[in-house]
């Protein structure tokens, strides 16, 4: 069981959370809980290290000790009023539960996990409850995973333990086929594919991090999303993600997401020669710059070309300043920055089996004028980077398009 940020933000929100934990117990399974740090914490700590660490706040394995403390209150907190109404509990840090992860401060890697206590805490009918976030490198020194740690916490122990599912608990019931409060007719998923839920999160939908589904993935542990803010037994919705073979019946399209934090670069000019493009993107790549969406096209007879791609908006700044000291290298002739835009995405595991899918997607969009700069493809997912001024437009039209207001409950 995994609680975010928001379902223990306060003291008597994390009486309820003990409350969902107690029904567990009650039902005879054998618990573990991860926690997040209070809402609102974690930003307060990077606030507090940045303050005293000034320029020297990246990559310092000292920010991870202050950063990670959040975790710990919150775990000894939930564990004390678990203890107060008799359920037998105790915390452990990320180090006390052997999370070995590698060296990398503030992005660490988890390598192993070591259950044997874990193990001893359950056959003494203890509940036990984790620091989420955090884990130890080689040399003995508090490592943190990086934000939506504690969903990639919550997943690795599950897999670890060997636990029939992990429920990650936050402010929602569960996974929409779009944001509710752009599309008024979303719903709710009964269930999702990891491979749709791994799209999903990668293009910006919140409800999981990649990481965490990339494990659950890897070593089959099913993930039930459900809301922690109602009462044990007072609502049952929830969304499970599984794997695709245990799923009858497969949508062709199961979601519409937005994600509005895109920026765009054009590079015109480019000489049409071997090994620029391997300049550009080893350079942007060192500097830990993912880039999403790449086109290129002819330019003067073939002599060169103009190269667009997409990265992350807080990333704009960082990759001019790079491709600026690089103009010479590569040999382009200017270069253009385009913050007013968004990606929109359609996600379905069926569309491995369907044909149409992008004339559908593109037709809609020219009904309502919306132009399309860029897009994307994989197996089961479509993006179109447009406009920013149109994102909920185009959310809201392929969400009608694809008739996902209209599904019913219980499909794939």
């Amino acid at each position: 069981m995994k609680f975010g940020g928001t379902s223990v933000a306060d003291l008597t929100r994390i009486e309820r959370v003990a409350r969902h934990v107690a029904a567990e117990v009650a039902s005879g399974k054998e618990v573990c809980v991860v926690v997040s740090a209070m809402a609102g914490e974690t930003d307060r700590l990077v606030g507090l290290a940045a303050a005293a660490a000034g320029e020297g706040l990246h990559r310092n394995a000292d920010v991870d000790t202050v950063v990670s403390s959040g975790e710990q209150v919150t775990a000894g907190l939930l564990a004390l009023v678990l203890q107060r109404e008799g359920i037998a509990a105790r915390s452990f840090l990320g180090w006390q539960v052997a999370m070995r992860t590698d060296d990398t401060p503030s992005a660490a890697t988890i390598h192993h996990i070591d259950t044997t206590t874990l193990a001893n805490t359950f056959k003494q009918g203890e509940v036990a409850v984790v620091a989420g976030f955090q884990g130890v490198s080689p040399d003995g020194r508090i490592t943190t995973i990086g934000r939506g740690g504690s969903d990639t916490t919550a997943v690795a122990l599950a897999a670890a333990l060997k636990a029939c599912r992990c429920d990650i608990y936050t402010d929602v019931d569960g996974v929409y086929t779009s944001d509710p409060r752009i599309v008024a007719s979303a719903r709710r998923l009964d269930r999702l594919t990891f491979e749709e839920m791994l799209e999903m999160a990668s293009v910006g939908a919140k409800v999981l991090h990649t990481r965490s589904v990339g494990i659950a993935m890897a070593h089959g542990v099913p993930i039930r999303v459900l809301s922690s803010l109602t009462e044990p037994g007072e609502n049952g919705a929830c969304t499970l993600i599984m794997d695709e073979n245990d799923i009858i019946e497969r949508r062709t399209v199961s979601a519409v997401v937005p994600s509005r934090a895109e920026a765009r670069i054009s590079l015109l000019g480019v000489p049409n020669v071997p090994g620029k493009s391997g300049i550009i993107f080893t350079a942007l790549a060192d500097a830990k710059v993912n880039i999403d969406m790449i086109v290129q096209s002819q330019a003067r007879a073939g002599e060169s070309a103009n190269m667009s791609f997409t990265l992350k908006e807080a990333d704009l700044s960082l990759a001019q300043s790079i491709l600026a000291g690089l103009k010479d290298e590569i040999g382009f002739t200017d270069l253009m920055a385009d913050q007013d835009v968004s990606k929109v995405s359609i996600i379905g595991v069926g569309m491995n089996d369907h044909s149409g899918v992008a004339a559908t997607m593109f037709a809609a969009f020219g009904k309502k004028g919306i132009n399309i700069h860029n897009i994307s493809t994989s197996e089961i997912k479509i993006s179109a980077l447009i406009p920013a001024d149109y994102t909920e437009l185009a959310v809201r039209t392929l969400h009608d398009a694809f008739g996902l207001g209209e599904v019913s409950e219980g499909g794939a």
